[in-house]
């Protein structure tokens, strides 16, 4: 029987990729989405893969969401936790709003989804979890000090429950993409791209959603049983951790 996989911000961008990454080889997928209707109907249309809408931000909502995908799906065994937003602006502009929404959702998002499904993994004595953090998690980044902060705090999320899963057969590992070409990097502004963003890059281009969906694959596959708590940086050289 196939394995139950849940992508948080999974109908869009590097979720999208994950999605159809982890159905290609075999999962059970459940996308999650928090608000793009059009968009999720649309990515269920041409891929076939389920959709479930709730707000990672919201605790019983995220009991709710799994309650139904396990319904439909069965048991979850693996949980990419992809899911997140942006408010940018400079410190002694931003308000408490801006704040609160970026952590709510990419912090504590991940505790909200995790507590969720935990306890099953521990039963089951298996289970792969993968946090989508950010190189911007790593160094930094001017006008984005909440978002910073949310994907650091992923990092150390992901290090402590690593080893409260490790016994138990969970592997629980982190994952920090550069700049990605999605849809929302490749609206800036090409001269913007080129002068001020692709020369930071060593490689010289963008990555491909792709190329971080099967990062992902490889860490939640029965050959990645030794790798946990583990950082893997995906930027073509802009950060070495």
């Amino acid at each position: 029987m196939a394995r139950v996989a849940i992508v948080t911000g999974g109908t869009r961008g590097i979720g999208r990729a994950i999605s159809l990454e982890l159905k290609a080889a075999g999962f059970s997928v459940a996308a999650n989405y928090g608000g793009n209707d059009e968009a999720a109907n649309k990515f269920k249309e041409e891929t076939g893969v389920p959709v479930f809408k709730w707000s990672v931000a919201d605790y019983d909502s995220c009991a709710e969401g799994v309650k139904k995908v396990e319904a439909e799906l069965g048991p979850v065994d693996v949980l990419i936790n992809n899911a997140g937003i942006t408010r940018d602006t400079m410190f002694h502009k931003m308000t408490p709003q801006q704040w609160h929404e970026v952590i709510d959702t990419n912090l504590s998002g991940l505790f909200n989804m995790t507590h969720q499904v935990w306890p099953g993994m521990r039963d089951r004595k298996f289970g792969r979890i993968v946090n989508i953090s950010s190189i911007n998690g790593q160094k930094g980044q001017m006008g984005q000090v909440n978002y910073s902060a949310a994907k650091s705090g992923d990092l150390g999320f992901t290090k402590a429950l690593a080893q409260e899963g490790a016994f138990k057969g969970i592997t629980v590992n982190a994952v920090c993409p550069g700049y990605i070409g999605t849809e929302m990097v490749r609206a800036i502004d090409p001269e913007v791209l080129k002068a001020k963003i692709l020369p930071h890059i060593p490689v010289g281009r963008l990555g491909e959603p792709e190329e971080i969906a099967k990062i992902v694959a490889f860490l939640v596959s029965d050959d990645a049983g030794f790798i946990t708590g583990s950082t893997i940086s995906a930027n073509g050289g802009q950060h070495m951790a």
